[in-house]
Protein backbone atom coordinates (compact mmCIF):
# COMPACT_ATOMS: atom_id res chain seq x y z
CA UNK A 1 0.00 0.00 0.00
CA UNK A 2 2.83 2.30 0.93
CA UNK A 3 4.54 1.85 -2.33
CA UNK A 4 1.39 2.29 -4.41
CA UNK A 5 0.22 6.04 -2.00
CA UNK A 6 3.90 6.70 -3.48
CA UNK A 7 3.72 6.31 -7.20
CA UNK A 8 0.48 7.75 -6.89
CA UNK A 9 1.52 10.77 -5.23
CA UNK A 10 5.20 10.96 -7.14
CA UNK A 11 3.15 10.79 -10.24
CA UNK A 12 0.12 13.60 -9.38
CA UNK A 13 3.18 15.75 -8.74
CA UNK A 14 5.14 15.72 -11.93
CA UNK A 15 1.76 15.81 -13.83
CA UNK A 16 1.28 18.86 -11.66
CA UNK A 17 4.10 20.32 -12.29
CA UNK A 18 4.14 19.62 -16.39
CA UNK A 19 0.46 21.23 -16.38
CA UNK A 20 1.67 24.81 -14.36
CA UNK A 21 4.87 25.05 -16.19
CA UNK A 22 3.64 23.96 -19.97
CA UNK A 23 0.23 22.94 -20.33
CA UNK A 24 -1.53 25.93 -17.99
CA UNK A 25 -5.02 24.65 -17.78
CA UNK A 26 -6.87 24.46 -14.34
CA UNK A 27 -5.23 22.02 -12.30
CA UNK A 28 -8.24 19.36 -11.89
CA UNK A 29 -8.70 19.91 -15.76
CA UNK A 30 -5.12 19.35 -16.50
CA UNK A 31 -3.43 16.64 -14.63
CA UNK A 32 -6.51 14.59 -15.61
CA UNK A 33 -5.95 15.33 -19.42
CA UNK A 34 -2.24 14.84 -19.14
CA UNK A 35 -2.89 11.37 -17.45
CA UNK A 36 -5.46 10.35 -19.85
CA UNK A 37 -3.61 10.98 -22.83
CA UNK A 38 -0.54 9.12 -21.37
CA UNK A 39 -2.90 6.03 -20.89
CA UNK A 40 -3.64 6.23 -24.63
CA UNK A 41 -0.28 6.78 -25.62
CA UNK A 42 0.60 4.09 -23.44
CA UNK A 43 -2.43 1.53 -25.48
CA UNK A 44 -1.08 3.09 -28.44
CA UNK A 45 2.26 1.71 -27.68
CA UNK A 46 1.24 -1.50 -26.66
CA UNK A 47 -1.26 -2.64 -29.99
CA UNK A 48 2.38 -1.58 -31.55
CA UNK A 49 4.25 -3.74 -30.07
CA UNK A 50 6.84 -0.76 -28.83
CA UNK A 51 6.14 -1.34 -25.02
CA UNK A 52 3.74 -4.05 -23.57
CA UNK A 53 5.82 -4.08 -20.76
CA UNK A 54 4.65 -0.20 -19.81
CA UNK A 55 1.27 -1.44 -20.07
CA UNK A 56 0.92 -4.12 -17.69
CA UNK A 57 2.78 -1.88 -15.17
CA UNK A 58 0.25 0.60 -15.53
CA UNK A 59 -2.54 -1.86 -15.46
CA UNK A 60 -1.18 -3.83 -12.96
CA UNK A 61 -1.26 -0.41 -10.96
CA UNK A 62 -4.71 0.20 -11.37
CA UNK A 63 -6.07 -2.86 -10.63
CA UNK A 64 -4.08 -3.01 -7.39
CA UNK A 65 -5.83 0.40 -6.32
CA UNK A 66 -9.92 0.14 -5.20
CA UNK A 67 -10.92 3.02 -6.84
CA UNK A 68 -14.15 2.47 -5.36
CA UNK A 69 -13.18 2.49 -1.60
CA UNK A 70 -9.85 4.56 -1.48
CA UNK A 71 -12.62 7.78 -3.19
CA UNK A 72 -15.77 6.58 -0.93
CA UNK A 73 -14.55 5.15 2.24
CA UNK A 74 -10.90 7.31 2.16
CA UNK A 75 -11.13 10.69 0.24
CA UNK A 76 -14.80 11.91 -0.42
CA UNK A 77 -15.02 12.59 3.67
CA UNK A 78 -12.49 15.16 3.29
CA UNK A 79 -13.08 16.55 0.39
CA UNK A 80 -16.66 17.24 1.19
CA UNK A 81 -15.97 19.10 4.44
CA UNK A 82 -13.51 21.23 2.55
CA UNK A 83 -15.40 21.88 0.12
CA UNK A 84 -18.17 23.05 2.47
CA UNK A 85 -16.01 24.65 5.19
CA UNK A 86 -15.78 27.78 2.84
CA UNK A 87 -19.74 28.14 2.10
CA UNK A 88 -21.50 30.73 3.63
CA UNK A 89 -24.35 29.40 5.18
CA UNK A 90 -26.38 33.19 5.59
CA UNK A 91 -25.90 33.59 2.23
CA UNK A 92 -26.86 30.16 1.04
CA UNK A 93 -29.77 30.24 3.40
CA UNK A 94 -31.28 32.65 0.95
CA UNK A 95 -31.31 29.92 -2.01
CA UNK A 96 -32.47 27.22 0.17
CA UNK A 97 -35.63 26.55 -1.93
CA UNK A 98 -33.84 26.06 -5.10
CA UNK A 99 -30.77 24.43 -3.34
CA UNK A 100 -33.04 21.77 -1.70
CA UNK A 101 -35.84 21.38 -4.44
CA UNK A 102 -33.25 20.81 -7.33
CA UNK A 103 -30.63 18.67 -4.86
CA UNK A 104 -33.61 16.05 -3.95
CA UNK A 105 -36.11 16.54 -7.39
CA UNK A 106 -34.01 17.12 -9.53
CA UNK A 107 -31.84 14.13 -9.37
CA UNK A 108 -34.79 12.07 -8.61
CA UNK A 109 -36.43 13.53 -12.18
CA UNK A 110 -33.07 13.08 -14.12
CA UNK A 111 -32.13 9.47 -12.37
CA UNK A 112 -35.84 8.34 -14.33
CA UNK A 113 -34.89 10.47 -17.26
CA UNK A 114 -31.38 8.72 -18.27
CA UNK A 115 -32.92 5.29 -16.87
CA UNK A 116 -35.36 5.22 -19.27
CA UNK A 117 -34.02 7.80 -22.01
CA UNK A 118 -31.24 4.82 -21.87
CA UNK A 119 -33.15 1.55 -22.01
CA UNK A 120 -35.41 2.87 -25.18
CA UNK A 121 -32.41 4.38 -27.15
CA UNK A 122 -29.31 1.74 -26.48
CA UNK A 123 -30.71 -0.74 -28.60
CA UNK A 124 -31.29 1.22 -31.76
CA UNK A 125 -27.28 1.25 -31.11
CA UNK A 126 -27.24 -2.12 -30.92
CA UNK A 127 -26.24 -2.04 -26.98
CA UNK A 128 -28.57 -4.13 -24.61
CA UNK A 129 -29.18 -3.02 -21.05
CA UNK A 130 -31.51 -4.42 -18.40
CA UNK A 131 -33.89 -1.39 -17.19
CA UNK A 132 -32.57 -1.63 -13.38
CA UNK A 133 -28.74 -0.98 -14.90
CA UNK A 134 -29.91 1.76 -17.05
CA UNK A 135 -31.83 3.46 -13.57
CA UNK A 136 -28.52 2.46 -11.52
CA UNK A 137 -26.57 4.44 -14.61
CA UNK A 138 -29.41 7.15 -14.10
CA UNK A 139 -28.48 7.13 -10.34
CA UNK A 140 -25.09 7.60 -10.35
CA UNK A 141 -24.80 9.55 -12.87
CA UNK A 142 -27.56 12.43 -12.16
CA UNK A 143 -25.78 13.61 -9.15
CA UNK A 144 -23.22 16.88 -9.94
CA UNK A 145 -19.58 15.66 -8.27
CA UNK A 146 -19.23 18.31 -5.83
CA UNK A 147 -15.44 17.64 -6.38
CA UNK A 148 -15.31 18.21 -9.75
CA UNK A 149 -18.00 21.21 -9.79
CA UNK A 150 -16.51 23.82 -6.94
CA UNK A 151 -12.70 22.62 -8.30
CA UNK A 152 -13.96 24.44 -11.92
CA UNK A 153 -15.43 27.00 -10.61
CA UNK A 154 -12.56 28.47 -8.93
CA UNK A 155 -11.79 29.97 -12.27
CA UNK A 156 -14.88 29.99 -14.06
CA UNK A 157 -15.58 33.91 -11.80
CA UNK A 158 -19.34 33.12 -11.74
CA UNK A 159 -21.42 35.12 -9.94
CA UNK A 160 -21.83 34.69 -6.18
CA UNK A 161 -26.07 33.89 -5.87
CA UNK A 162 -25.20 31.42 -8.85
CA UNK A 163 -21.97 29.93 -7.34
CA UNK A 164 -24.02 29.41 -4.16
CA UNK A 165 -26.65 27.21 -6.14
CA UNK A 166 -24.13 24.89 -7.93
CA UNK A 167 -22.23 24.66 -5.36
CA UNK A 168 -24.94 23.92 -2.72
CA UNK A 169 -26.65 21.99 -4.98
CA UNK A 170 -23.79 19.73 -5.92
CA UNK A 171 -22.70 19.59 -2.29
CA UNK A 172 -26.53 17.83 -1.36
CA UNK A 173 -27.33 16.23 -4.53
CA UNK A 174 -24.80 13.83 -3.79
CA UNK A 175 -26.04 12.39 -0.78
CA UNK A 176 -29.70 11.67 -2.38
CA UNK A 177 -27.88 9.99 -5.62
CA UNK A 178 -25.91 7.78 -3.31
CA UNK A 179 -29.01 7.04 -1.66
CA UNK A 180 -31.25 6.34 -4.56
CA UNK A 181 -28.01 4.23 -6.18
CA UNK A 182 -27.83 2.19 -2.85
CA UNK A 183 -31.76 1.47 -3.09
CA UNK A 184 -31.14 0.08 -6.94
CA UNK A 185 -28.76 -1.58 -6.32
CA UNK A 186 -30.95 -3.62 -3.29
CA UNK A 187 -33.41 -4.35 -5.90
CA UNK A 188 -30.45 -5.71 -7.85
CA UNK A 189 -29.27 -7.94 -5.19
CA UNK A 190 -33.03 -9.21 -4.11
CA UNK A 191 -34.51 -9.28 -7.44
CA UNK A 192 -37.71 -7.69 -5.61
CA UNK A 193 -39.25 -4.38 -5.66
CA UNK A 194 -39.21 -2.30 -2.42
CA UNK A 195 -42.76 -0.64 -1.84
CA UNK A 196 -42.93 3.19 -1.53
CA UNK A 197 -43.26 3.10 2.22
CA UNK A 198 -39.58 1.37 2.30
CA UNK A 199 -38.14 3.25 0.25
CA UNK A 200 -38.73 6.56 1.51
CA UNK A 201 -37.91 5.13 5.26
CA UNK A 202 -34.79 4.31 3.49
CA UNK A 203 -34.43 7.71 1.99
CA UNK A 204 -35.55 9.33 5.46
CA UNK A 205 -33.01 6.91 7.37
CA UNK A 206 -29.85 7.79 5.29
CA UNK A 207 -30.51 10.93 3.97
CA UNK A 208 -32.53 12.51 7.12
CA UNK A 209 -30.40 10.62 9.57
CA UNK A 210 -26.81 11.67 7.62
CA UNK A 211 -28.36 15.82 8.18
CA UNK A 212 -29.42 15.46 11.47
CA UNK A 213 -26.07 13.16 12.44
CA UNK A 214 -23.85 16.23 11.13
CA UNK A 215 -25.93 18.48 12.88
CA UNK A 216 -24.86 16.72 15.60
CA UNK A 217 -21.24 16.25 14.79
CA UNK A 218 -21.03 19.75 13.91
CA UNK A 219 -22.22 21.23 16.85
CA UNK A 220 -20.02 18.86 19.25
CA UNK A 221 -17.59 19.91 17.37
CA UNK A 222 -17.63 23.27 17.69
CA UNK A 223 -17.92 23.11 21.42
CA UNK A 224 -14.26 21.41 21.46
CA UNK A 225 -13.38 23.88 19.16
CA UNK A 226 -14.71 26.91 21.62
CA UNK A 227 -13.10 25.45 24.68
CA UNK A 228 -9.73 25.39 23.48
CA UNK A 229 -7.08 28.03 21.61
CA UNK A 230 -4.79 26.05 20.13
CA UNK A 231 -4.61 25.77 16.58
CA UNK A 232 -2.57 22.24 16.66
CA UNK A 233 -5.33 20.76 18.64
CA UNK A 234 -8.17 22.51 16.79
CA UNK A 235 -6.67 20.93 13.24
CA UNK A 236 -6.91 18.18 14.98
CA UNK A 237 -10.19 18.33 16.07
CA UNK A 238 -11.46 18.76 12.56
CA UNK A 239 -9.48 15.75 10.84
CA UNK A 240 -10.53 13.89 13.69
CA UNK A 241 -14.64 14.97 13.45
CA UNK A 242 -14.35 13.95 9.36
CA UNK A 243 -12.56 11.21 9.77
CA UNK A 244 -14.23 9.52 12.64
CA UNK A 245 -17.52 11.26 12.10
CA UNK A 246 -17.85 9.44 8.35
CA UNK A 247 -16.82 5.83 10.20
CA UNK A 248 -19.60 6.27 12.31
CA UNK A 249 -21.94 7.12 10.12
CA UNK A 250 -21.14 4.25 8.27
CA UNK A 251 -22.14 1.73 10.95
CA UNK A 252 -25.25 4.11 12.28
CA UNK A 253 -26.23 3.69 8.22
CA UNK A 254 -27.09 7.40 7.69
CA UNK A 255 -25.32 9.22 5.09
CA UNK A 256 -22.06 10.06 5.39
CA UNK A 257 -21.31 12.61 2.64
CA UNK A 258 -24.35 14.51 3.94
CA UNK A 259 -23.21 14.38 7.45
CA UNK A 260 -19.84 15.61 6.56
CA UNK A 261 -21.63 19.08 4.27
CA UNK A 262 -23.60 19.79 7.50
CA UNK A 263 -21.02 19.26 9.77
CA UNK A 264 -18.54 21.14 7.39
CA UNK A 265 -20.95 24.07 7.26
CA UNK A 266 -21.41 24.62 10.66
CA UNK A 267 -17.43 24.79 11.74
CA UNK A 268 -17.20 26.64 8.74
CA UNK A 269 -19.42 29.34 9.35
CA UNK A 270 -20.49 29.19 13.18
CA UNK A 271 -17.38 27.68 14.00
CA UNK A 272 -14.91 30.05 12.62
CA UNK A 273 -16.76 33.18 13.50
CA UNK A 274 -17.34 32.35 17.36
CA UNK A 275 -14.57 29.29 18.00
CA UNK A 276 -11.49 30.24 16.38
CA UNK A 277 -9.04 32.86 16.85
CA UNK A 278 -7.69 34.63 14.03
CA UNK A 279 -4.50 32.14 13.87
CA UNK A 280 -6.67 28.86 14.45
CA UNK A 281 -8.71 30.31 11.48
CA UNK A 282 -5.62 30.62 9.44
CA UNK A 283 -4.13 27.44 9.77
CA UNK A 284 -7.04 25.63 9.32
CA UNK A 285 -8.05 27.39 6.33
CA UNK A 286 -4.68 26.58 4.40
CA UNK A 287 -4.38 22.70 6.11
CA UNK A 288 -8.13 22.34 4.53
CA UNK A 289 -7.28 24.19 1.31
CA UNK A 290 -4.16 22.56 0.30
CA UNK A 291 -5.24 19.04 1.48
CA UNK A 292 -8.42 19.51 -0.74
CA UNK A 293 -5.74 20.45 -3.53
CA UNK A 294 -3.67 17.55 -3.47
CA UNK A 295 -6.49 15.04 -2.89
CA UNK A 296 -8.25 16.61 -6.14
CA UNK A 297 -4.97 16.15 -8.29
CA UNK A 298 -4.43 12.38 -6.81
CA UNK A 299 -8.09 11.49 -7.53
CA UNK A 300 -8.22 13.22 -11.10
CA UNK A 301 -5.00 11.31 -12.44
CA UNK A 302 -6.61 8.52 -11.19
CA UNK A 303 -9.51 8.78 -13.26
CA UNK A 304 -7.29 9.11 -15.60
CA UNK A 305 -5.20 6.42 -15.21
CA UNK A 306 -8.62 4.13 -14.96
CA UNK A 307 -9.04 4.92 -18.69
CA UNK A 308 -6.55 1.75 -19.46
CA UNK A 309 -9.41 -0.81 -18.04
CA UNK A 310 -12.30 0.34 -20.21
CA UNK A 311 -12.68 -1.40 -23.90
CA UNK A 312 -14.76 0.51 -26.15
CA UNK A 313 -15.74 -0.97 -28.81
CA UNK A 314 -18.16 0.39 -32.21
CA UNK A 315 -21.36 0.03 -30.49
CA UNK A 316 -20.15 1.01 -27.03
CA UNK A 317 -18.58 3.94 -28.51
CA UNK A 318 -22.15 4.48 -30.14
CA UNK A 319 -23.74 4.18 -26.77
CA UNK A 320 -21.11 6.79 -25.23
CA UNK A 321 -22.07 9.50 -27.20
CA UNK A 322 -25.70 8.48 -26.55
CA UNK A 323 -25.42 8.54 -22.51
CA UNK A 324 -23.36 11.97 -22.93
CA UNK A 325 -26.72 13.51 -24.83
CA UNK A 326 -29.38 11.71 -22.80
CA UNK A 327 -27.57 13.29 -20.01
CA UNK A 328 -27.03 16.55 -21.00
CA UNK A 329 -31.06 16.48 -22.13
CA UNK A 330 -32.00 15.28 -18.54
CA UNK A 331 -29.74 18.13 -16.96
CA UNK A 332 -31.35 20.50 -18.97
CA UNK A 333 -34.92 19.29 -18.37
CA UNK A 334 -34.55 18.62 -14.77
CA UNK A 335 -32.68 21.60 -13.39
CA UNK A 336 -32.17 24.12 -16.68
CA UNK A 337 -35.76 24.16 -16.85
CA UNK A 338 -37.11 24.73 -13.63
CA UNK A 339 -34.11 27.38 -13.04
CA UNK A 340 -34.92 29.16 -16.16
CA UNK A 341 -38.41 29.71 -15.10
CA UNK A 342 -37.71 30.84 -11.65
CA UNK A 343 -34.66 31.63 -11.58
CA UNK A 344 -35.37 35.66 -11.53
CA UNK A 345 -37.30 35.04 -8.28
CA UNK A 346 -34.03 34.15 -6.95
CA UNK A 347 -32.07 36.91 -8.32
CA UNK A 348 -30.34 34.55 -10.58
CA UNK A 349 -29.06 36.43 -13.71
CA UNK A 350 -30.98 35.33 -17.11
CA UNK A 351 -28.38 32.49 -18.55
CA UNK A 352 -28.12 30.89 -15.43
CA UNK A 353 -30.34 27.68 -16.35
CA UNK A 354 -27.44 27.73 -19.20
CA UNK A 355 -24.56 27.61 -16.43
CA UNK A 356 -26.32 25.37 -14.40
CA UNK A 357 -27.12 22.76 -17.38
CA UNK A 358 -23.85 22.74 -18.57
CA UNK A 359 -22.10 23.19 -14.77
CA UNK A 360 -23.02 19.70 -14.24
CA UNK A 361 -20.12 18.15 -14.06
CA UNK A 362 -19.29 14.49 -13.14
CA UNK A 363 -16.34 13.29 -11.74
CA UNK A 364 -14.98 10.51 -9.11
CA UNK A 365 -18.11 9.42 -7.67
CA UNK A 366 -19.82 8.61 -10.39
CA UNK A 367 -16.65 6.02 -11.40
CA UNK A 368 -16.65 4.93 -7.60
CA UNK A 369 -20.33 3.75 -7.63
CA UNK A 370 -20.09 2.22 -11.10
CA UNK A 371 -16.88 -0.03 -10.20
CA UNK A 372 -18.98 -1.12 -6.90
CA UNK A 373 -21.34 -3.39 -9.52
CA UNK A 374 -21.44 -6.80 -9.58
CA UNK A 375 -19.39 -7.95 -12.07
CA UNK A 376 -20.60 -8.82 -15.58
CA UNK A 377 -21.27 -7.71 -18.81
CA UNK A 378 -23.97 -4.86 -17.82
CA UNK A 379 -21.36 -3.61 -14.97
CA UNK A 380 -18.71 -3.40 -17.91
CA UNK A 381 -21.48 -1.57 -20.13
CA UNK A 382 -22.74 1.14 -17.39
CA UNK A 383 -18.52 1.24 -16.65
CA UNK A 384 -17.83 2.29 -19.70
CA UNK A 385 -20.88 4.98 -20.53
CA UNK A 386 -19.93 5.95 -17.25
CA UNK A 387 -16.44 6.88 -18.29
CA UNK A 388 -17.29 8.73 -21.46
CA UNK A 389 -19.81 11.00 -19.69
CA UNK A 390 -17.27 11.83 -16.43
CA UNK A 391 -14.27 12.84 -19.73
CA UNK A 392 -17.04 14.68 -21.65
CA UNK A 393 -18.17 16.41 -18.53
CA UNK A 394 -14.44 16.77 -17.29
CA UNK A 395 -12.92 17.93 -20.47
CA UNK A 396 -14.99 19.36 -22.37
CA UNK A 397 -17.38 21.66 -19.90
CA UNK A 398 -15.20 21.95 -17.51
CA UNK A 399 -12.90 24.03 -20.24
CA UNK A 400 -15.91 25.90 -21.80
CA UNK A 401 -17.72 26.54 -18.54
CA UNK A 402 -16.38 29.91 -18.26
CA UNK A 403 -17.15 31.17 -21.53
CA UNK A 404 -21.04 30.03 -20.47
CA UNK A 405 -20.63 32.12 -17.53
CA UNK A 406 -19.69 35.14 -19.45
CA UNK A 407 -21.99 34.93 -21.76
CA UNK A 408 -24.78 34.38 -19.48
CA UNK A 409 -24.25 38.17 -17.46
Amino acid sequence: MLNIAAVCLVLTALLAYVNHRFVRLPTTIGVMAISLVLSILIVILDVTQVSHALRLYEETLVRSIDFSDVLMQGMLSLLLFAGALHVDLSELRALRWPVGLLALGGTLISTLMVGFGLWWVLPWVGVSLPLLYCLLFGALISPTDPIAVMGILKSAHAPKNLELVIAGESLFNDGVGVVLFALLLGMLASSTVPTTASALALLGREAGGGILFGLVLGYGTYRLLKSVDDYHVEVLLTIAAVTGGYALASHLHVSGPLAMVVTGLIIGNQGRRLAMSDTTRRYVDMFWELLDEILNAVLFVLIGMEFLLISLSGPLAAAAAVAIAVTLLARLLSVGLPVAVTGRRYGLPPGAWKVLTWGGLRGGISVALALSLPPGESRDTVLSLTYAVVIFSILVQGMTIGRVVRASR
